[in-house]
Order: structure tokens, then sequence, then C-alpha cells
């Protein structure tokens, strides 16, 4: 099993920042690519959003458009941690933020990730 343990997140105004991490463990890190979804308030488990995701090395990020251009996700392979920072954060981005992992390539859909994260709110309220 692949454990992630997520950290971060919180209250933060319209215009703010926050990164968020998520710490792997069980098996090797680097094996995987990562991704972060996301689950807005009311909306079921089937629809959590994909926000980004980053290949094995690092090398290779994709974003959604909406948060293409504020939001960056990293992962340092020695840490066996992946973050997403997240700028200029808007009431929209409110949400239970996910991290995911699956096995060696990047994906898009949730479904194809085999362990998550516990989640972490984010809420971006005035």
């Amino acid at each position: 099993q692949l454990r992630l343990v997520q950290s971060g997140g919180g209250l933060v105004q319209p215009g703010g920042s926050l990164r968020l991490s998520c710490t792997a463990s069980g098996r090797p890190f680097s094996d995987y690519a990562m991704a972060w979804f996301r689950q807005a308030p009311g909306k079921e488990r089937k629809e959590r959003e994909f926000v980004a995701n980053i290949n094995t090395s690092g090398g290779s990020t994709h974003y959604a458009d909406s948060v293409k251009g504020r939001f960056t996700i990293s992962r340092d392979n020695a840490k066996t941690t992946v973050y997403l920072h997240m700028d200029r954060l808007e009431p929209e981005d409110t949400a239970v933020y996910y991290c995911a992992a699956t096995l060696w390539y990047i994906d898009y859909d949730a479904d194809t990730h085999d362990f998550w994260g516990q989640g972490t709110p984010v809420t971006v309220s005035s």
C-alpha cells in the first residue's frame, strides 16, 4: 500500500495563497505519477474535479483550465512529497483537496488513481 498523508489548507481570503503537501510512504514514491483533485461542497465523490498532475520525475505537469496560471504542482522525490501551491485563490476554489497516486503514467481520471490522501479542506472567503 502507498500511504498518502496530507497537510496544509485552511481558511484564506480571496487573492491569498496556500500550499498543500502530501507525503507518501510504503512504496517507492518515484514509481507513481501524482495528482491533485478537489471535491466542491455539495458534490459527490464521483464528481471530484481534476486540478493538476505531475509525472514520476517531475518534469511534466498539467493543469485544469480553471487553475492554470494560479496553481503550481511540484514534487520532491527525495522527500517523497508532492505539493500544490495555490495563488490568487478565488471563492470558487473552495473544496476538499485530495492528492492521489497512479502507477507510472499520469492520468486525468480519478478512477485510475489507486491511492488517495485523507483530504484537506480549503475555504476561500472574506
